[in-house]
């Protein structure tokens, strides 16, 4: 697996765990429910990488940067929402 691939995951992980352990959420989680958010998250890490590697301040980078982002968008607030309900 690429490297970067392997430290997206952890980012992803890392997020998913700590919002877990925040006491102000007041909400049980299961366990499903948890890798569940994972996925949403490892996901958005990588189409906000994919972003990322075609944006490069050229005309045609950043129109390929729009369009990714496009795709995926997900509703309000963009990319930084994709696949996770609030």
């Amino acid at each position: 697996m690429n490297e970067r691939i392997k430290q997206l995951r952890k980012e992803a992980w890392a997020f998913v765990t700590h919002d877990l352990e925040t006491v102000e959420r007041g909400q049980v989680v299961t366990y499903s429910e948890h890798l569940e958010m994972h996925y949403a998250k490892f996901a958005e890490l990588l189409v906000l990488e994919c972003i990322n590697s075609v944006m490069d301040g050229t005309k045609e980078g950043d129109h390929y940067a729009m369009r990714i982002e496009q795709h995926f968008d997900n509703g309000p607030g963009g990319i930084l929402h994709f696949g996770v309900e609030e």
